[in-house]
């Protein structure tokens, strides 16, 4: 599906913080309810920028972030939905769990890693915003036994305790968000770390921030060097067109609550001059922001290349 006209196209930058070069990598394209994404948002409005095809879902990206500060400075943020839906959940959540979703699988991890003379043996560190399984699907993958493994042989996976603890126990709410062949192998193999709410430099110029509003403690990353920030947004502010205060999803358990939590971030993001990476939006990897009329809007959308 071609960008709308009205976004237009993004700029084509090179970004570096600190010891990381900044790398998008895309996992895959699927498809969700236009509706769902925007909640109360009338269609006439949310289509402009983000068409539906005839199942009223919108395209939506899964995309992951590379920082790469070389070899044991790896971290990757999320991973996306994985592509084994068969082998990690039985007929039940397989063809049909593509389908629902318009899962496309031509991207994935593995080949964006790739792309960048890199394999899953190479990252260090993954960082997981929250267990939905769009943004933790690729965490895991099946051996040559059908055992469900870890897909990064050698990283340590940090999530927030709390929003393990709802996945394993969910509120029918969410139920059908997480599912336990994503996260639990990498419990059983010991790599998973368990964070107790926002952490200042967990890894060199790398902190979370945990926020509530669309579930219980998804984290989101900041990397900073003091004159560059970057924001890794998650589902806060999952694209640019969500950069708007009312804009949120049907998905969010609170919608008042993300409408501050994105307020005081937006703020921040406005006044520092940071750039905030979508890892949603099918037409642009990240933008920056500036307040407009006790709102706010993009100023720019960026390409990272």
């Amino acid at each position: 599906m071609p960008a709308p006209t009205s976004i237009g196209s993004p700029q084509s930058v090179k970004l570096t913080i600190g010891p990381y070069r900044i790398k998008p990598i895309p996992t895959g394209v699927f498809g969700l309810d236009g509706g769902a994404m925007f909640g109360t948002v009338p269609k006439v409005l949310w289509e402009k920028t983000n068409p539906a095809d005839d199942h009223n879902r919108i395209e939506m990206e899964a995309r992951a972030l590379l920082l790469d500060g070389g070899p044991g400075q790896r971290i990757l943020i999320d991973c996306g939905i994985g592509g084994d839906f068969v082998a990690k959940y039985g007929e039940k959540f397989g063809p049909k769990f593509a389908e629902m979703f318009s899962v496309s699988d031509t991207s994935s991890v593995e080949k964006s890693l790739a792309t960048h003379g890199l394999t899953t043996r190479d990252i260090d560190h993954v960082i997981l915003t929250h267990l939905h399984f769009d943004h933790c699907g690729g965490a895991t993958k099946a051996d040559a036994n059908g055992k469900l493994i870890p897909t990064f042989e050698n990283a340590r996976y940090y999530i927030q305790k709390e929003n393990y603890d709802t996945a394993v126990r969910p509120n029918l709410r969410e139920k059908a968000s997480y599912y336990a062949p994503n996260f639990e192998p990498l419990r059983e193999a010991g790599v998973l770390e368990f964070l107790q709410g926002g952490v200042e430099n967990l890894l060199p110029g790398v902190s979370v921030q945990t926020t509530n509003g669309h579930t219980h403690m998804q984290q989101v990353v900041k990397v900073t060097d003091g004159r560059e920030t970057l924001l890794y947004c998650g589902d806060l502010i999952p694209t640019s067109t969500h950069v708007r205060l009312a804009w949120v999803m049907g998905y969010d358990l609170d919608p008042l609550t993300i409408i501050d939590e994105k307020r005081e971030v937006l703020a921040q993001a406005a006044e520092g001059h940071w750039t905030l990476f979508f890892e949603h939006d099918p037409y642009a990897d990240a933008a920056r922001v500036t307040a407009s009329k006790g709102d706010y809007q993009v100023t720019e959308r960026l390409s990272l290349v």
